[in-house]
C-alpha cells in the first residue's frame, strides 16, 4: 500500500486533538523544562553564604569589633545572635537555628598585642559539610586582614583559625546523603503509588462499584491508604538499617522519636499521593504529577544542595514540601541526638500538612463523584 498523505493528515489531526484533550500531557511538556531551567538557573548553589552564626564574645573591645566586621565582610556569615553565652551557642547550633559558632577567647585583644598568635574557635554545622566548607576557608584570610588594618601600618598579624566540625568531625558525606536519602526513596514511591489509587479503580471499570458501597469518602481515603503507610514503615526501617549496617552512619538520638517523624511523613505522602488521584483521570497523568512534585522535592530541599544556599524565594517554596521537614528531623535525630523539642516545630508543620491534605483529598473527592 503506498503512503497516503490524505490519510497520515487525518492520523496527525486526531493525534493533535488527543494531545490538546490531555491538558496535564500538555501542561507537563511545558511546565517542566520551565521548572528545571528556573530552578537549576536561580536556585541552586553550592557555595551558600549569608549564613546564621552566633557570636560568644566575653569581651566586647575593639579586635573583637573588628572580627564581627571581618565575618560580615566575607559575605558568608550573618551574625543574628551577637552576644550569645557558650550554653545558648550550643542550643542554638544543636536545634540548626545557626550554622556556625564564632568563639572569640577573652584574652584575644592581648594576644594580638603581643603578637602571641591569637586563637579563633569556629563551630560548623556540619550535618551539610558542603554548606561550611567555604566559609571556614575565606574565613582566616578576611580576619588578618581586618586585625592589620585595626593594628597599623606593618603590622601582621598571625591568626590561627581552630575549626570544630561538629556532628559530623570527618565531614564524610554519606552521613548526610543516606539520611536524606530515606525521604527521597518514600517520596518517590509512596507518592506514585498512592496516586494510582483511584485512577486504577476508574480505568479498570470498577470505581462503579466502589461507590456503590455502603461507605464514606472518608472511609475509602483510609482503605485506600492504609496499606501504603504500612509499606511505607517497612521501606523506612529498611532504609535507616542500611544506613546503620552498611554505611556506617551514627545513630545518636531515639530511634522511636525517629520512627515517629517517619510515620508522619508517609501518612504525609499517601495523602498527596491520594489527593493527586482525585484530580487525575488516569494512571499515566497520575505518574506524571508525582513527577512533577518530585523534581522540586528533591532539589529544593537540601537533599542534594545546601538549603541555606538557595535564595529566600526558594526556601519560602521549600518550607511547603514535606520531604524538606522530614531531612532537617532525620538529621538532627541521628547525627545530633535531637530531643522532641528541637525538633517540635517541623513535626507540627508536618502534622498541619496531614490535616490540609486530608481535607483537600476528601473535598476533591466529594467533587468527583458529583
Amino acid at each position: 500500500m503506498s503512503l497516503s498523505f490524505q490519510r497520515l493528515g487525518a492520523i496527525l489531526r486526531k493525534e493533535f486533538i488527543q494531545m490538546r484533550r490531555d491538558r496535564v500531557t500538555f501542561a507537563m511538556m511545558l511546565v517542566v523544562p520551565l521548572m528545571q531551567l528556573l530552578l537549576f538557573g536561580f536556585a541552586i548553589n553550592n557555595d551558600p553564604r549569608h549564613l546564621p552564626t552566633a557570636l560568644v564574645a566575653p569581651v566586647q573591645d575593639r579586635f573583637t569589633q573588628a572580627m564581627s566586621t571581618a565575618l560580615e565582610a566575607t559575605g558568608y556569615f550573618d551574625i543574628t545572635h551577637a552576644n550569645a553565652s557558650a550554653g545558648e551557642a550550643d542550643r542554638l547550633l544543636a536545634r540548626g537555628d545557626v550554622s556556625f559558632v564564632i568563639l572569640i577567647p577573652p584574652d584575644f585583644g592581648r594576644r594580638i598585642l603581643r603578637n602571641d598568635r591569637p586563637q579563633l574557635l569556629v563551630e560548623a554545622d556540619a550535618t551539610d559539610p558542603a554548606a561550611s566548607s567555604g566559609a571556614v576557608a575565606a574565613l582566616g584570610r578576611v580576619a588578618n586582614g581586618f586585625l592589620a588594618q585595626e593594628l597599623g601600618a606593618g603590622a601582621t598579624p598571625a591568626l590561627e583559625i581552630v575549626a570544630h566540625n561538629r556532628y559530623n568531625p570527618e565531614g564524610v558525606m554519606q552521613y548526610n546523603i543516606v539520611p536524606g536519602l530515606l525521604g527521597v526513596i518514600l517520596q518517590m514511591t509512596l507518592v506514585m503509588m498512592a496516586a494510582m489509587a483511584l485512577t486504577r479503580e476508574i480505568e479498570r471499570g470498577t470505581m462503579e462499584n466502589l461507590l456503590a458501597m455502603p461507605a464514606t469518602p472518608a472511609e475509602i481515603m483510609l482503605g485506600k491508604i492504609t496499606p501504603f503507610i504500612g509499606i511505607g514503615a517497612v521501606q523506612g526501617l529498611v532504609v535507616l538499617g542500611a544506613a546503620k549496617l552498611v554505611f556506617d552512619v551514627p545513630f545518636v538520638g531515639s530511634a522511636a522519636l525517629l520512627f515517629v517523624c517517619v510515620l508522619v511523613f508517609v501518612l504525609a505522602l499517601v495523602l498527596l499521593g491520594y489527593l493527586i488521584s482525585t484530580v487525575a483521570r488516569t494512571q499515566m497523568q497520575a505518574m506524571q504529577l508525582s513527577i512533577f512534585i518530585f523534581l522540586p522535592s528533591v532539589l529544593l530541599s537540601g537533599f542534594m544542595f545546601p538549603y541555606r544556599g538557595m535564595p529566600v524565594w526558594a526556601q519560602w517554596f521549600g518550607e511547603i514540601l514535606p520531604i524538606t521537614h522530614l531531612l532537617r528531623m532525620v538529621r538532627a535525630v541521628m547525627l545530633k541526638g535531637a530531643e522532641p523539642a528541637d525538633i517540635a516545630a517541623d513535626f507540627l508543620t508536618l502534622l498541619v500538612m496531614v490535616v490540609i491534605l486530608s481535607a483537600l483529598a476528601l473535598l476533591r473527592f466529594r467533587q468527583t463523584l458529583d
